[in-house]
């Protein structure tokens, strides 16, 4: 992501330290490492001159407040760098960190104080620069150092949908932790989304290292979406700082909905509201039965080896199979269900359901189905007494929207 920064500058300049290790918790600051601050601002008689100096007498001098204070160590990083003139104004704040990454921040209207947003890197170093001009129109320069608290773990985010990619009107945002939050609204509060249309959606924690978004309706086709995950500097908690934030843009597509019926062996698909086609199936059969619920579209193979063992069937068994080259295969399941081609079960389809759980219809349609769908496209399963569960794939829209608002660690 993106960032700015800038930092600050005066003739004088008082150098306060807010800057303490917090405790696994984000607690209270430890002994010894609570916010300081200088006994008196620093005053500097020539422009750049040092910042630890008498402060000036002269009530027009541009007397700067930098926190944290100069060369202060442990600062936390979900503190804001703040730069505070008495008189006159600030120009040209930046904070940076040694690989030259900014810390966005703004000014007051009156230009005599800048603050940043509270995203400072663990483990890193910053520097301060800028100037300031007092009324009685000096201008002098600071340059000021400090440095973060080391993080006991950093915390990323892998996100799906992948950047740049144009997805299915059911696609749920997914951001996956590589360490467990345990300040779960600390961290949600950094998470936010810009759309091209209004739409309605919350966010809801699947577990302690995934946090899921979805609208309360499927996404409206053509929808434009950037989700900002502004996590660097978060306390997440146990030790756990954000040590990065991400932007991810991506789109929603032409709206396919496809619903499959088992017990009528059909599967009809809906594309921006018409029916498209409705298409002879076979599903599951007894003791295989394909699972009713809302399924998403996770994957996508032109051609896909299925072997029997990856669902705990072994050679020797009469159910086991291992196909090398099946054709048009979209996974909606975690568990091993994909609808596909299927020719070999040509004579039940539309009549009876004789697969492992797998939807599956002739080559033909397979082509034609596999070049409607987009990953995170909808397949509403009816007909059997078998549910989905919670987990099984992208299972969001399983859940009331009640229910899948009380998810959010803000609700």
């Amino acid at each position: 992501m993106r960032k700015r920064g800038l930092a600050v500058a005066g003739i004088c300049a008082m150098l306060v330290v807010a800057a303490a290790c917090s405790d696994t918790d984000g607690g209270s600051p430890a002994a010894g490492g609570g916010p300081q601050s200088s006994s008196t601002p620093g005053a500097s008689t020539t422009p750049g001159g040092d910042q630890s100096q008498t402060p000036s007498a002269d009530p027009a001098a541009a007397n700067v407040t930098v926190t944290p204070a100069k060369n202060a160590a442990a600062v936390r990083p979900d503190q804001p760098v703040k730069v505070v003139t008495s008189s006159g104004t600030l120009d040209n704040i930046t904070v940076s960190d040694k690989d030259g990454g900014k810390v966005s921040g703004s000014f007051n209207d009156a230009k005599s104080e800048w603050t940043s947003l509270p995203q400072l890197k663990p483990s890193a170093t910053y520097t301060v620069a800028g100037s300031a001009q007092g009324s009685d129109g000096k201008t002098v320069q600071i340059s000021s150092t400090f440095k973060t608290l080391a993080a006991g773990l950093k915390l990323k985010a892998s996100v799906a949908p992948l950047d740049g990619e144009t997805v299915g009107v059911a696609m749920p945002i997914q951001i996956y932790w590589n360490n467990p939050v345990k300040d779960r609204a600390a961290v949600e509060k950094r998470l936010s989304l810009k759309t091209s249309v209004p739409v309605e959606g919350t966010w809801h924690w699947m577990n302690s290292k995934q946090v899921n978004y979805r609208p309360k309706n499927y996404w409206p086709a053509g929808t434009k979406i950037t989700v900002n995950i502004a996590t660097q500097g978060v306390n997440a908690g146990g030790g756990v700082w954000g040590s990065a934030s991400r932007q991810i843009d991506f789109a929603i597509g032409k709206s396919v909905v496809t619903k499959v019926d088992v017990k009528k062996h059909t599967m009809a698909v809906t594309i921006n509201g018409k029916l498209a086609r409705t298409i002879p199936i076979t599903a599951g059969k007894d003791g295989f039965t394909t699972r009713s619920g809302v399924k998403v579209i996770m994957e996508k193979y032109r051609t896909k080896r299925m072997d029997a063992r990856t669902v705990g069937i072994q050679p020797g068994d009469p159910e086991y199979y291992d196909i090398h080259d099946v054709q048009y295969a979209q996974r909606v399941t975690s568990s091993g269900e994909f609808i596909h081609g299927a020719p070999w079960s040509s004579g039940s389809q539309g009549t009876e359901n004789v697969s492992h759980g797998c939807v599956g219809m002739s080559l033909k349609d397979g082509a034609w189905y596999f070049a409607q769908t987009l990953r995170g496209d909808p397949v509403v399963v009816t007909g059997t007494n078998r549910p989905m569960t919670t987990g099984n794939g992208w299972t969001d829209w399983n859940d009331s929207w009640a229910k899948y608002k009380a998810g959010s660690a803000l609700a």
